[in-house]
């Protein structure tokens, strides 16, 4: 059984920045990708980010490509969002998620397995 931990949301200024991280005990992520998606009240949940673990390259979604960086740190097993120039349209909760490789495309939300528990990020005007 995967268990991811989400960390790091808050409330912060337009223009400002966060670090979210996701980490896991226990599994290794060799042969997956990790995402982060994000669900706004009222709408859907989408794609933000995804990254190929063995190769560390990293996929983005058009909104936020040139602001938020996905990376991962394999000695803590831990990936992260580095998030900047936050627009208050970023407000929402942000869930990493886990899926290995060939079960779906990677900006699909239903190709997912595993989900942590979400985090809550505000970005006031």
């Amino acid at each position: 059984q995967v268990q991811l931990v989400e960390s790091g949301g808050g409330l912060v200024q337009a223009g400002g920045s966060l670090r979210l991280s996701c980490s896991s005990s226990g599994q290794t992520f060799n042969n997956y990708h990790m995402g982060w998606f994000r669900q706004a009240p009222g709408k859907e949940r989408e794609f933000v980010a995804a990254i190929r673990w063995s190769a560390g390259s990293g996929y983005y979604a058009d909104p936020v490509k040139g602001r938020f960086t996905i990376s991962r740190d394999s000695a803590k097993n831990t990936v992260y969002l580095q998030m900047n120039s936050l627009k208050p349209e970023d407000t929402a909760v942000y869930y990493c998620a886990a899926k290995t490789m060939g079960t779906g495309t990677y900006y699909y939300t239903g190709a997912y397995r595993y989900w942590g528990q979400g985090t809550q990020v505000t970005v006031s005007s």
